[in-house]
């Protein structure tokens, strides 16, 4: 007997990137798994995206709802409380999708009967040099992007994240969704999934390319954010706090150190430096095998400084209002 078709509901909070939600929404209107609808939630944008929607009005079974600013994990919460769906798949409204994603989502979950998934992310040919640079560093393992998008790894069991992310419906009613709403919002609902019990896993084929940010001052910002919101987990579940999310802070420290070493113990300075210098020339050919372009190695060598450094000041930022018992 053959087995009844998933039916998803494809959820997409959308905050000032009317632009980035057209080409997506394209990239739905060509999958090749039929059984599906989108939820288009606009989190009190002031850009609207209200008519880019209105444009897949024929072409997509698809819903538009406007809610006052409260931030992503809320809004994902009510467009699945609206969703008809068995399976919610959470995406980024800056992701692109190749027209098999949904049936690889849908084989995935059979094959694993998981109630819980991630996809990893990509760069895509039409992304910016800057862009690629950003997806090396988020990916590759001289950072701490070589935690992300594995099945196992040091970071502990497999923690979906929200920019590419899947969860049944009987999740949902057990967990009630998103408990806050930003600041490492889809790690703890990770986490807390885990905690009843149920399964994750990772679909390596159920892949976006994921656009990121467009610029490295943008790039710092949001990894200023990553690394409070490590933190910020931390106060729901300190066990979670592992070893190599210290990675970025030792870090930053070390390279202060350096450089204070190079001004005013210059011999103990040179030799410092030396093992920064190794690093670094690890990183660059790390990022000339992945993407074949000295001129993105090179970028990706300022990324990853950049993510390093940025997610280090966060990290300490917020350990150090932790530690105070300030609010963040």
């Amino acid at each position: 007997m053959k087995e009844e078709s998933t039916f998803y509901s494809v959820i997409i909070p959308v905050y000032n990137r009317p632009q980035e939600l057209d080409e997506l929404l394209h990239c739905l209107t060509l999958q090749n798994y039929p059984h599906f609808e989108v939820l288009i939630i606009e989190d009190g944008s002031q850009i609207s995206s209200q008519e880019i929607v209105s444009k897949y009005a024929t072409l997509l079974d698809i819903h538009y709802f406007y809610k006052e600013n409260g931030g992503q994990g809320f809004a994902r919460n009510y467009a699945i409380e609206r969703a008809k769906g068995d399976f919610f798949v959470i995406l980024d409204s800056d992701a692109l999708v190749e027209s098999s994603y949904l049936e690889e989502v849908e084989k995935g979950i059979r094959e694993k009967n998981i109630d819980l998934f991630g996809g990893p992310d990509k760069d895509h040919v039409s992304f910016t040099p800057i862009q690629k640079a950003i997806s090396f560093s988020m990916t590759s393992l001289f950072t701490t992007g070589g935690i992300r998008g594995k099945e196992k790894n040091v970071g502990g069991q497999f923690h979906p994240r929200s920019f590419n992310m899947g969860i049944s419906r009987k999740v949902w009613e057990a967990t009630h969704g998103f408990k806050i709403t930003r600041m490492g919002e889809d790690i703890e609902f990770s986490i807390r999934c885990l905690s009843l019990g149920f399964h994750s896993a990772l679909l390596p084929k159920a892949f976006i390319y994921h656009k990121r940010r467009t610029d490295f001052a943008q790039f710092y910002k949001q990894l200023h954010f990553f690394g409070r919101a490590r933190i910020n987990i931390s106060r729901f579940f300190p066990n979670e706090l592992k070893w190599v999310h210290f990675f970025p802070a030792c870090y930053l420290i070390g390279m202060i150190l350096v450089g204070i070493c190079l001004i005013l113990f210059p011999e103990l300075g040179n030799y410092l430096a030396g093992f920064v210098v190794l690093y670094w020339l690890g990183i660059v050919t790390d990022a000339i095998v992945q993407t074949k372009s000295p001129k993105i190695a090179i970028l990706g060598l300022i990324a990853a400084n950049i993510q390093l450094i940025a997610y280090g000041q966060g990290f300490i930022e917020e350990a150090w209002k932790k530690f105070t018992n300030k609010p963040s």
